[in-house]
């Protein structure tokens, strides 16, 4: 298929969570999207939003969006997180690479969350970068990632898990622990703190599966690299509770 341009067609989405005193870059032309107490941290940062989605249970302090801003409002009881109608609103307006603040740190069962929206936005073809406190967290379904030559210190850590029951076909050249064809599951950490050398440019790529990569923020930013062609996408926005679900 080819590399994805991370640069292209991308949205900025400012989530609730933590955001560690960092700098949210916003490229040229993205699309800024707002899920409900991100729009505390979007009016904090000066950064014009394009769109606000949520419950707005958690908006705290900035004022209520302007006329100029498009507001999607969302039931307090629904299946999707705010995060997850927010891509899911970015992907049906064409995005496919996605960077969202907020999303790491906090309340751990909302960190594991945002990782799962991660792994279904690569399953789907495209990309999420979560960014939090010195972190980048991605993953990357039958594919691969490839980070550009390097300046960071020899010895910065990458990490990957595998996010499927099994991941087949797992590389990592130009790591220092060069992994060739190996399989991974989600019941073995045997990815934990490879290092990127300095200077060179590395892989990592999967040829059946899922896989979820950590690497620090100083570290270049991978192009996405697609194996097949994908199909499907996040699914409709959710504005109701599951029927399975029973009320009490």
């Amino acid at each position: 298929m080819g590399r994805m341009d991370t640069a292209c067609g991308t949205c900025v989405v400012f989530a609730a969570g933590e955001y560690y005193g960092e700098q949210v870059d916003v490229p040229d032309g993205a699309l800024v999207i707002a899920a409900d107490g991100g729009w505390d941290h979007a009016a904090e940062a000066g950064v014009t939003v394009d769109l606000l989605v949520g419950d707005f249970d958690s908006v705290e302090h900035a004022p209520a969006p302007t006329d100029g801003v498009e507001t999607l409002v969302l039931p307090a009881q629904k299946d999707d997180p705010d995060l997850l109608t927010a891509l899911k609103t970015g992907w049906l307006r064409g995005v496919r690479t996605f960077h969202v603040y907020g999303a790491l740190g906090g309340r751990v069962d909302h960190t594991l969350s945002n990782v799962q929206v991660a792994a279904l936005v690569s399953a789907r073809g495209g990309i999420a970068f979560l960014h939090g406190d010195g972190q980048v967290v991605t993953a990357v379904t039958d594919g691969a990632l490839h980070f550009a030559a390097n300046t960071v210190p020899d010895g910065t850590p990458l990490s990957v898990f595998a996010h499927s029951d099994r991941a087949r076909g797992v590389s990592e050249p130009g790591l220092r622990y060069e992994l060739r064809d190996a399989t991974m599951t989600n019941l073995q950490v045997n990815g934990l703190s490879n290092e990127f050398i300095d200077g060179h440019a590395a892989t990592v790529s999967v040829r059946d599966g899922t896989l979820v990569v950590v690497f620090p923020a100083g570290a270049p930013l991978p192009s996405l690299e697609s194996f097949h062609a994908f199909h499907g996408d996040l699914g409709a926005v959710s504005t109701e509770v599951s029927a399975v679900l029973v009320r009490r």
